[in-house]
């Protein structure tokens, strides 16, 4: 199995060594660190790790102007903000960077991992603490809550409903793809089932949020 590669981004070398250890005791992750926000970007550009986990709270560059530099810089490489800040606003400026995840540091020791998976694999993790307000004063209603608990999609799931979510028939999804159309619609299935949607209007406004539909 392929390692996930992880630049984790601190600048208090107390913290950074605790979240490398945890990380690194993983079987299937390995770490790179950085010590601020522009170095983050020099190796994230030399290095290509599979995502960047950056410190909300940073001298200089802080998480959203890393996250807003890395999706330039970096292929839109996913990042996972990891911070001790639980306000609407933080979590509105990340999600408008287009970060892919949110982890309070308080808890860092149970959810880091978790989240880390979670966004390595294609999906969006908030953390459970957080979940209620993003729903409540963030998120579109009609998106589930267990979706922002961290219900992650495989990348199968995220490519068929992304192409549904476009216009696409199940027939032309399966074409594109190259599986069979059986295939196709249980995948679509059980994305709708994991992130508790009942209909395509569902799916395209979940493809809006995710930023699916700008290019179309």
């Amino acid at each position: 199995m392929k390692n996930i590669r992880i630049l984790l981004t601190d600048d208090r070398a107390v913290v950074r060594e605790g979240l490398k250890s945890l990380i690194n005791a993983q079987p299937d992750m390995e770490v790179i660190d950085a010590a601020d926000g522009v170095e983050a970007v020099e190796k994230c550009e030399e290095l290509d790790p599979d995502l960047v986990v950056v410190d909300m709270s940073m001298p200089g560059l802080n998480g959203v102007q890393v996250t807003t530099r890395l999706r330039e810089a970096c292929h839109n490489r996913k990042v996972l903000i990891l911070t001790v800040h639980e306000e609407e606003g933080y979590l509105r400026q990340l999600l408008m960077a287009g970060g892919s995840g949110y982890v309070l540091k308080r808890g860092a020791t149970t959810e880091l991992v978790q989240a880390i998976r979670a966004v390595a694999s294609g999906g969006t993790y908030l953390d459970p603490a957080v979940t209620t307000q993003v729903v409540n004063t963030i998120v579109r209603p009609t998106i589930s809550p267990a979706e922002m608990a961290g219900v992650v999609l495989s990348e199968r799931e995220t490519e068929v409903l992304r192409f549904v979510a476009q216009g696409y028939s199940n027939k032309e999804v399966a074409a594109k793809l190259r599986l069979s159309v059986k295939t196709v619609e249980t995948y679509k299935a059980r994305s709708m089932e994991k992130l508790g949607m009942h209909s395509r209007v569902d799916i395209v406004r979940h493809a809006n949020q995710r930023g699916w539909l700008k290019d179309l």
